[in-house]
């Protein structure tokens, strides 16, 4: 904090941590201008009255910058193509929106001629990194401002307790004092209860959940969908063409309503400790599943395996804040040419929480049902198998043979 800082770009959500962020700087940095940065990714109402409340409490002025085409065509698609999910639960909704916030932030202080960027992200979290990671990307030598690691406040409680002080309204409690995450793709939960793994998620809790409701509220009749890919890219719902913004938006509102995409994670962060939280992804849910259904018929048996391991290497690099690598560059280029055939329709069926396969097709299907039927049929001969079989289980068999003969000299 001896650093002379005259301008300050700070991403601003208006949540807790940033709205006392705000005073905090202009305290510590000699009354700094400080300039807010809300990024639009799709968390609808969060964004209301913030002008007014970011001038309040000292900010010059507020920037809303509307990133939600980018975010959905240029993070979540090739996040989506790529099959890619953090340790078979998390749908990276937070990990893939921070490069991108990143990036605006370094293109607004840029042009605002700013000494540094503060972000509000905690010493033990991701998010720290995923935001510094983007802005060394693209400002190798813009300063970085992050409070949490030196300020004196301990906790969230403290937090509530300096803007009661500096009279900063906030939009919750201490009784509802979860720390959330929400945007177009997802909403997540973490802190107060969810601490202890031992605790069941008060997911029939009024408010709790925010995008849909528990599969126990889910309505007794399912519900249908069917989704158009282009080149694994959802492009229509029911045979109505979408952007990529309205479909993922589109999806949340029927998912939500049937219970889809409530996972509850105990995870594995970046930093090294495990933590716990609850995430709502119902519209990521059945795009995930449904991707994955139309890759099944359209991929074959080398490229589909394969893709599986790419997929976890190119989670790790999302949620580990690296996107803007030549790495993950790379496996994009790969998933691209993958995806070259996943075109068709996939049918799926919403119950109370479950995704239900209910038909697949593509003009690029590899499922050749005369081949594959169990009726009679003229293009397998059953008897190629046996050979098959013998080089096949040719190493099994040698193997086998040498030890009867080692056994024998004992």
């Amino acid at each position: 904090m001896e650093q002379k800082i005259k301008k300050v770009v700070l991403a601003y959500s208006g949540g807790l941590d940033t709205s006392i962020i705000i005073p905090w700087l202009k305290e510590n940095y000699d009354n700094c201008e400080v300039i807010a940065v809300a990024a639009d990714v799709g968390q609808g109402s969060e964004l209301s009255g913030l002008e007014e409340k970011a001038k309040k409490t000292g900010a010059s002025k507020l920037y809303i910058a509307d990133l939600k085409k980018s975010f959905v065509e240029d993070y979540i698609w090739p996040t989506l193509q790529a099959g890619a999910v953090y340790e078979n639960k998390y749908l990276l909704g937070t990990s893939f929106a921070r490069p991108l916030i990143g990036k605006r932030l370094v293109e607004i202080a840029k042009a605002e001629g700013a000494d540094a960027i503060c972000h509000g992200c905690t010493g033990k979290g991701n998010d720290q990194v995923r935001f510094e990671l983007a802005i060394k990307a693209f400002a190798p030598d813009m300063k970085i401002i992050a409070p949490w690691r030196v300020w004196d406040i301990k906790s969230r409680d403290e937090e509530i307790d300096y803007a009661e002080a500096h009279n900063i309204p906030l939009k919750i409690t201490r009784e509802t004092n979860y720390s959330k995450d929400k945007n177009l793709w997802h909403l997540s939960h973490e802190g107060m209860d969810l601490e202890d793994p031992a605790n069941e998620p008060q997911y029939n809790k009024e408010g709790f959940l925010e995008l849909g409701v528990s599969p126990e509220q889910a309505p007794d009749e399912p519900a249908y969908v069917t989704i158009h890919f282009e080149k694994g890219i959802p492009v229509a719902l029911d045979g109505q063409k979408l952007c990529g913004v309205d479909m993922v938006a589109k999806l949340n509102e029927i998912g939500g309503a049937n219970g889809i995409g409530i996972a509850d994670i105990v995870e594995n962060r970046l930093v090294g400790m495990k933590s716990r939280g609850v995430y709502e992804t119902p519209g990521g849910a059945i795009l995930y599943h449904a991707h994955n259904k139309l890759e099944e018929i359209c991929l074959d048996k080398s490229t589909y395996h394969y893709k599986q391991q790419v997929a976890i290497k190119f989670a790790e690099l999302v949620y580990d804040g690296l996107w803007f690598t030549p790495l993950r560059e790379a496996l994009t280029a790969f998933v691209d040419s993958t995806q070259q055939t996943v075109t068709g329709d996939v049918k799926l069926k919403l119950y109370k929480g479950n995704i239900i396969d209910a038909g697949v097709t593509s003009p690029y299907s590899l499922y050749d049902e005369d081949i594959a039927t169990f009726s009679e049929d003229e293009v397998y001969n059953q008897a190629d198998s046996a050979g098959f079989i013998n080089l096949f289980g040719l190493p099994v068999k040698v193997q086998a043979m040498k030890k009867q003969k080692w056994a024998e000299k004992e």
